[in-house]
């Protein structure tokens, strides 16, 4: 297999704004073509593209909730960027919904659009560009953004824990599947990290609680975690395909 360290085909899914737009600098960064995928923020995806250091980064949007729109999100990549060698799944909706302030309705709608958006999407580009890149022939990497509430639990946002849960599992039977054609398939799961969607957060009344979950007194950065998704996707980890990487500052231990 030749995977090279430089010079790969990227697509980051929900790469508008937050972690995604991390990622996708950290691979223009390195010398990678990103497409860069948005569902609705046109915008803020047109501000992450035009970031990226490099040339030959592409644009691509659509709602990957909707099976037939994410065949044609991996479609418009593999044709812009001529290939797929790296998907790094990082689109997620995260809506809280705790059980008893949630009426029933709203439970069951919420609980959908979640395995729809974070395990379904998530499922259909890995099959997507998995069979790409084993039509390739040049092997490939999958990097699936996880979460530490997939083991700590989210009380407020059961639906979000639960999937991510599940894409941790996914990842790891793909690991297995896929690793006789060079493909490597890992995860990440971060603790809370800091990003504009967040920052009210931070700035409120819980900020202080939310800083001293880890030892370090601070969160995380989304350069941290792109960081770390960028070393899983590299040639030197594929030994670490079927890993979940914990990146939480030591705020939620496991063994």
């Amino acid at each position: 297999m030749t995977l090279p360290a430089t010079g790969r085909r990227v697509l980051v899914s929900g790469a508008s704004r937050g972690l995604g737009r991390a990622v996708a600098q950290a691979f223009a960064t390195n010398g990678d073509r990103v497409a860069v995928h948005f569902g609705s923020r046109v915008d803020e995806a047109r501000a992450t593209f035009e970031s990226l250091t490099g040339t030959g980064h592409v644009l691509v949007g659509g709602d990957l909730s909707n099976p037939a729109e994410a065949a044609a999100v991996v479609d418009m990549a593999a044709e812009g960027l001529s290939g797929i060698d790296v998907l790094v799944n990082n689109a997620a909706v995260n809506i809280r919904h705790p059980l008893a302030e949630t009426p029933y309705e709203e439970w069951v709608a919420v609980w959908q659009q979640h395995v729809a958006v974070n395990l379904l999407a998530t499922a259909n580009l890995s099959h997507l560009a998995g069979r790409l890149m084993i039509e390739q022939g040049a092997g490939g990497r999958i990097v699936n953004i996880g979460s530490r509430g997939a083991f700590r639990g989210e009380p407020d946002h059961p639906a979000y824990g639960a999937t991510k849960a599940a894409v941790h599992a996914l990842g790891q039977s793909l690991a297995v599947s896929l690793a006789p054609y060079g493909i490597g398939v890992a995860s990440v799961a971060p603790g809370f990290f800091a990003t504009e969607r967040v920052a009210p957060r931070l700035e409120g009344p819980e900020g202080k609680a939310i800083l001293e979950q880890s030892p370090f007194g601070r969160v995380g950065s989304a350069e941290e975690i792109a960081a770390a998704v960028l070393w899983l996707a590299s040639p030197a980890a594929e030994w670490s395909s079927g890993t979940i990487l914990d990146l939480n500052g030591a705020s939620h231990l496991r063994s």
